[in-house]
């Protein structure tokens, strides 16, 4: 018998971080589901529960903290015995001209995008060297820590940490079976991309494959990542961006 597995991803009251866990809960992987927004989480551990039929707990809250950080790791453990999956999705962006950054604003993006997934990374690799199949730690990058973009260098700094973090921790992880990668989305339509009205159809035109990403492209890779069919797989990056990385026009232009 097939054990069923237990998951834990942040950001995932909307957009790719919700894709995500739709598609391993469609996998039947039990879900503990984390965003800043409750109601948005709340929400979506409904509404998986009821479609696919596992179980899906809501913990609210910064996902950076060391308070839901031990509270998502003590539900899985307390839940479900068992923590297989770690997808740190959660991050934030903060535009702003290199020269005009200011500190307090470089110092949140790193506190989210790096700390929150280190930590979280940290508490769960203390869970995964006791079991006896180890487990699957996921972080998600950007296309940004491969090509620069405008205003964006502190965030594009954070992402490329994430990248380097995956692959310095192969040495220490791996002896215990846990596995570490890495994805690094391009441009992907989701509730916040779509606001902007020609967000769309600038990406259509400077992406080789003629569209950004939908959310279910990255979820698709996710999941073939944190899967046994990918069990021999770690410390990489995939980035999924419709081929933008190899010619890398800018949205601006």
């Amino acid at each position: 018998m097939k054990l069923q597995k237990t998951a834990i991803i942040t950001g995932a009251g909307q957009g790719i971080g919700l894709a995500i866990a739709e598609k391993l809960a469609a996998q039947s992987v039990n879900l503990i589901l984390n965003d800043l927004e409750e109601s948005l989480v709340t929400e979506a551990c409904k509404r998986i529960s009821h479609v696919h039929g596992v179980s899906a707990l809501a913990i609210p809250g910064d996902s950076s903290s060391e308070e839901v950080i031990d509270e998502l790791i003590e539900t899985a453990i307390s839940n479900f015995g068992t923590v297989d999956i770690v997808v740190a999705n959660s991050g934030i962006t903060l535009f702003g001209a290199f020269l005009e950054y200011s500190r307090a604003d470089f110092l949140e993006v790193t506190r989210v995008n790096q700390a929150g997934t280190f930590f979280l990374a940290q508490a769960a690799s203390r869970v995964m060297k006791d079991q006896p199949n180890g487990g699957a730690l996921l972080f998600t990058s950007s296309v940004t820590a491969h090509q620069s973009h405008e205003n964006l260098a502190a965030y594009a700094m954070s992402k490329a940490a994430l990248e380097m973090l995956a692959k310095n921790l192969v040495l220490e992880l791996a002896p215990y079976k846990i596995r570490v990668n890495t994805i690094a989305p391009g441009a992907t339509v989701t509730n916040r991309t779509v606001m902007d009205p020609d967000y769309e159809a600038t990406w259509s035109k400077i992406t080789p494959l003629g569209r950004p990403a939908a959310v279910q492209d990255i979820a698709n890779a996710a999941a073939f990542l944190v899967s046994d069919e990918a069990k021999h797989i770690t410390g990489q990056t995939l980035i999924i961006d419709g081929g933008w990385t190899s010619v890398s026009p800018s949205p601006y232009a």
